[in-house]
This record gives structure tokens, C-alpha cells and sequence, in this order.
């Protein structure tokens, strides 16, 4: 029997599902194993599933008998998939177990940055609640309805986002690289300029993955084409908003506000200079951290290792065309 081994702690489902086709090892901690921890147990491992571990060269010299890696998440930007691919090893992320969740989430930050809701709570729970006159309220914030949202990357996740926003009646536009089809039933009007939709944009929202072209896709110039009233929510990944050029744009006003919930280096440093400003929402990259969501993910992780021990074609592999 093929054995499996998981490095962090995982729903008991995914563990049942996994149990019948392999010997399991489930490490049932929150925490990552430290790199001995992790190689002795993949010494012997012919699959396994990893939460955000580095997957590198050494990973892979530690563990020969290796044939997949499910990864419980959309982002495999600490696997290394091509070094997977000449090693013949398959990998598998989970692209559609948090989608809905981390639409859910762009849309709660763009209200709460444009409402300014942060500041407005921190106030009330600081019992600095005063009674304002109709237009001297420090919280006169942004509407949202009617407004015009940007989307950078209308897949899977831009996609569901774009649905949302049309119950706020906003008119959406969109920049991709690959034009989407069901931009009509999306509502969505394709721009194929990335710095003329940000021009055009109340809002912005980043929904592309991280790799060598997309990294720091947003930076100094495209910070630039915004509006000086814009604002910008990041729910993909840190690297793809450079934050230093990011950190100037908002000292300076050259853009509204921000509000994100993943930053390059994570957890942010205690030092980083965003933690300085006031009109920055910064989260915990939960975006996709619902009960569902982690659920699906376990789930689908589990039936890609089934699927790639058994010789067969996996729900999400993301290097099996590399693979000679």
C-alpha cells in the first residue's frame, strides 16, 4: 500500500478519503514541521500533502520515492514545479475550494476601506463616540453602488467577484491577458490597456497568480494611472503589489486607500513601514479561511494524491505538462 504522508493538521475527512488508498501519517498540528521533521517522514513517502512548506531541491533529495504533492491551497509559489516536473513528480494545488470565500472577502474589504469601517469601530471600542453634525464626521466615506470596479484578472475568482458587484450596481471593467468569454454574462467590458482600466477605475481588485511575469505587476506607474480617490484591494498574493512603490502611493495621496490581506513577506514585519499609515487595511491573509473552504481544499488535495497514485488524471495537476 502507497504511503501519504500530511504535514499539517487537515479535516478528518480528507484523512477517511485518503485512508482507503493509502497509508496515512497525519502530522495533526497547526504548525509547520521543521525541515528534519518533515524529512524523515518523507523518506519513505510515495505521495504528500503540504500546507505552504518550501519544496525545493532538498526536499526532493530526501524523499526518492516520491510521486505527488497535493497542495492545500491556490498558491504553489513555494514549490518548486518544474524541478518536480524533471524529477517526475506530479503537483496539485486546490484552485476551487476557496473561490467563493475569497470573493466574499475582496467585496467585504473594498466596503470596509471605503467606509472606512476600521476606523470607525477602533473609535467606538475607544470610547471616542461622538455625536458629529451631517458633515463633519471624520467617517464620511466612498459609495460603492454605481461605482466603477477595475478587475486585474477575470478567472475563476475575478469572476465571481465581477457577479458580486453587480448586485451594487457597479459598472465593471477588466484587464487580462487572455480575454474572457463570458465577459457579456459577466457584465464585464474588457479594456485591453492595463493603465487605461486603472485610469478608469473607483476600485481595483487583483485576481492574477504569482509568477516571474506577474510579480510586482502593480507598481510605481500603474499606481500612478489610478485616481487620487481609487482604491486598491489585493486578496491574491503579496508579490504581486510592490510595496514599497504602494507605500508611497499612499503617503502621498496618490491613491485613496488600500486594503489587502497578503503582503510579500508574511507575516509582515513589525517594521514595515505600511503598518505606519492610516488609510491601509491589512489582514491576515484569511481571505479563503472559511469552514467550507478549508474543507473543500482538504478534499480536493486528497483526491488529486488518489488520483495520482492510482496512474490517473488529477482534478487540479499544475506541472503534468512538464512531465516527459
Amino acid at each position: 500500500m502507497p504511503k501519504v504522508f500530511i504535514s499539517r493538521k487537515i479535516g478528518p475527512e480528507a484523512i477517511d478519503l485518503l485512508s482507503q488508498h493509502a497509508e496515512v501519517t497525519a502530522r495533526q498540528k497547526e504548525d509547520a514541521p521543521g525541515r528534519e521533521e518533515l524529512f524523515q517522514n518523507i523518506a519513505s513517502a510515495d505521495g504528500v500533502v503540504v500546507w505552504q512548506d518550501k519544496v525545493d531541491g532538498e526536499f526532493l533529495d530526501h524523499a526518492p520515492k516520491l510521486k505527488v504533492i497535493a497542495q492545500r491551497a491556490i498558491g504553489f509559489d513555494l514549490i518548486d514545479a518544474e524541478e518536480c516536473a524533471r524529477r517526475g513528480v506530479r503537483v496539485s494545488n486546490a484552485p476551487s475550494g476557496v473561490d467563493d470565500s475569497t470573493a466574499d472577502f475582496a467585496m467585504a474589504l473594498m466596503l470596509a476601506s471605503a467606509r472606512q469601517l476600521v476606523e470607525a469601530v477602533n473609535t467606538t471600542m475607544n470610547g471616542d463616540w461622538q455625536r458629529f453634525g451631517p458633515m463633519e464626521s471624520p467617517y464620511l466615506g466612498h459609495d460603492v453602488y454605481e461605482n466603477t470596479l477595475g478587475i486585474v484578472g477575470l478567472g475563476r475568482i475575478g469572476s465571481k467577484v465581477a457577479r458580486r458587484a453587480r448586485g451594487f450596481d457597479m459598472k465593471i471593467i477588466y484587464y487580462d491577458i487572455v480575454r474572457n468569454p463570458k465577459e457579456k454574462e459577466l457584465g464585464a467590458e474588457f479594456i485591453p490597456d492595463l493603465h487605461k482600466m486603472l485610469g478608469m477605475a473607483d476600485y481595483v481588485t487583483v485576481h492574477v497568480p504569482l509568477n516571474e511575469e506577474t510579480r510586482h505587476l502593480i507598481g510605481a506607474r500603474e499606481l500612478a494611472a489610478m485616481k487620487p480617490s481609487a482604491i486598491l484591494i489585493n486578496t491574491a498574493r503579496g508579490g504581486l503589489v510592490d510595496p514599497k512603490a504602494l507605500y508611497d502611493a499612499l503617503k502621498s495621496k496618490k491613491i485613496h486607500a488600500a486594503a489587502i490581506d497578503v503582503t510579500e513577506i508574511e507575516p509582515i514585519e513589525l517594521d514595515d513601514p505600511l503598518l505606519t499609515l492610516d488609510n491601509i487595511i491589512i489582514a491576515p491573509h484569511i481571505a479563503g479561511a472559511s469552514a467550507l473552504s478549508r474543507l473543500k481544499m482538504d478534499m480536493l488535495a486528497a483526491e488529486n494524491v488518489i488520483a495520482a497514485l492510482a496512474g490517473k488524471p488529477m482534478p487540479s495537476c499544475v506541472n503534468c505538462h512538464l512531465i516527459k
